[in-house]
């Protein structure tokens, strides 16, 4: 009966927060890709790769090992052995990020190691194409959206509390442009599932988005049983 959850949605709109939720409800394992994502991208600036040329990417690629580890009770991300968990939440990482996670090869080697681990289930899955392209026989599809400007202050105040200065102006500006590259990339663009529910948290609190997740979960464990029964 363990089931597969999949969140897209656009940038900074929460989704790693309700996932985070889900899983720790539901006991299951979360699987943060943008995470992923953003660790391939400190690797290329890291190393100064030129990620606008396919092989040179390629090559990098080849040379980067990710995995995730519980540290003080958080998920934290590793790359090659390092906890990159707060360097990869700078904007000097967000202001690559969506050409980096534009990049076919990129993709097709985040996509594997996710399928990898989902053929468990039992796990929430957060992205831009997850439900359309990861997982897409997942049992729960939620795609998930917010106002921008919304989402421009909550992702201020997250930069804000751990130490990061950040203007409010760029961070929007940031937003705009990941919103129109995740929606307009030739590979794997940012678009709503045809069987996934849009929630837009704009005036939710944590907690609510969190009640409309699960009675969509509980929906979908419902439906299984019946095919079971």
């Amino acid at each position: 009966m363990k089931l597969i959850i999949a969140i897209d949605g656009h940038a900074s709109c929460g989704k790693s927060t309700l996932a985070k939720a889900l899983a720790k409800e539901l006991h299951y394992v979360y699987l943060d890709t943008g995470a992923m994502y953003r660790a391939v991208t400190l690797y290329f600036l890291d190393n100064g790769i030129d990620y606008g040329d396919p092989k040179a990417t390629e090559e990098a690629l080849k040379n980067i090992r990710l995995h995730f580890e519980r540290v003080q009770a958080q998920n934290h991300i590793f790359l090659n052995g390092r906890d990159v968990e707060q360097e990869i939440r700078t904007s000097r990482v967000s202001e690559h990020v969506s050409q980096v996670a534009a990049i076919p090869a990129v993709r097709r080697m985040i996509v594997a190691q996710l399928q990898d681990i989902g053929r468990r289930r039992g796990i929430v899955a957060d992205g831009r194409d997850i439900g359309t392209v990861v997982f897409p026989d997942a049992d729960v599809k939620i795609f998930l959206t917010a106002d921008l400007d919304v989402r421009t202050s909550r992702r201020h105040l997250e930069m804000a509390a751990k130490g990061i200065d950040a203007n409010w102006e760029d961070i929007r500006q940031n937003l705009q442009m990941r919103d129109h590259i995740d929606s307009t990339r030739r590979d794997s663009p940012l678009q709503v599932a045809p069987d996934a529910v849009v929630i837009d948290n704009s005036l939710l609190s944590e907690k609510e988005q969190l009640e409309q997740a699960l009675l969509l979960v509980r929906r979908a464990q419902e439906r299984l049983a019946g095919k079971m029964s």
